[in-house]
């Protein structure tokens, strides 16, 4: 990173280089902790409420003591205060990251928590429907499972770096993850969504998948603009027998699949919820 580049470590705006985190910080030894990844258009922080309603949850679900003074309102004026600090008001991408502090796996000297906010530039194509169709296949080296914890934006995140180094050697744009009963649950960055006869289908929380911010918006939005979604369990069967494919999260909004092992899709109803929704929307 470039040394002009600031973040912002429990409420001090510091120079990346100078940010430091002990050895023996749980994060790092467990992934004990979370992270919102949120986009930045204008010097806006897009579907803010979502995600700070997703990150207080999955805060309270993972134990976190939450001093009182980190509330939403705080954490939204610390990122932009960050953002303009590094000149990323335009177009910026910016990760909440939320750790526990030290200690072992049964002994953690405190359960507080400690935050890093980031941010970095985007390339103005994040905000169009990408011209050229994704590639993507079916990662079978690990399983996302299904519990309490699945939906969480986890710090562990093993399963998915794991893909993700499979898809730059396979020459892919992204993965599909399995669950344990061999159905879909999500991609290595995003949820997936598929078009059959009209009607949008991704997969629901049960099945492992992330909870995503750009997943939600779409779930609550679609109906209003006249499309039939819906929530539920999804084979690979079922990708290779669907019209349309898409991929979401908070970035890229929308982007579509083109292939699927030898299976080509097509992307009118994917081009008209990124125009209609996503970008509009911003």
């Amino acid at each position: 990173m470039s040394e002009n580049v600031y973040v912002n470590q429990n409420g001090k705006v510091i120079k990346d280089c100078n940010a430091v985190i002990s050895i023996n910080n749980r994060s790092f030894r467990y992934g004990d902790g979370c992270f919102e990844t949120m986009k930045v258009i204008s010097g806006k922080l897009l579907l803010a409420d979502f995600h700070f309603e997703r990150l207080f949850l999955s805060l309270k679900l993972l134990q976190f003591d939450v001093p009182s003074f980190i509330t939403p309102p705080y954490l939204h004026s610390q990122i932009l205060e960050l953002i303009k600090r590094n000149k990323h008001e335009k177009l910026a991408r910016v990760r909440l990251t939320i750790y526990r502090g030290e200690g072992g796996l049964y002994d953690p000297q405190n359960l507080v928590s400690n935050f890093i906010i980031q941010s970095w530039t985007l390339n103005p194509s994040n905000n169009i429907l990408n011209e050229n169709g994704l590639i993507i296949d079916v990662f079978e080296g690990a399983r996302k499972v299904c519990d309490n914890f699945s939906a969480i934006k986890s710090n562990n995140y093993l399963g998915y770096a794991m893909a993700a180094l499979w898809v730059k050697q396979q020459q892919l744009n992204d993965a599909v993850l399995l669950n344990p009963y061999n159905r879909i649950a999500d991609a290595t960055i995003a949820n997936i969504f598929i078009v059959k006869d009209g009607t949008v289908k991704t997969p629901s929380l049960v099945e492992g998948g992330i909870n995503g911010i750009m997943r939600r918006n779409l779930l609550e939005s679609l109906p209003e603009i006249g499309i039939k979604v819906e929530e539920t369990t999804l084979s690979v069967e079922e990708l290779l027998m669907a019209d349309e494919i898409f991929l979401t999260n908070s970035i890229y909004g929308v982007r579509w699949v083109k292939q699927l092992k030898e299976k080509i899709y097509l992307n009118n109803i994917t081009s008209l919820i990124s125009k209609k929704l996503v970008h509009i929307n911003q």
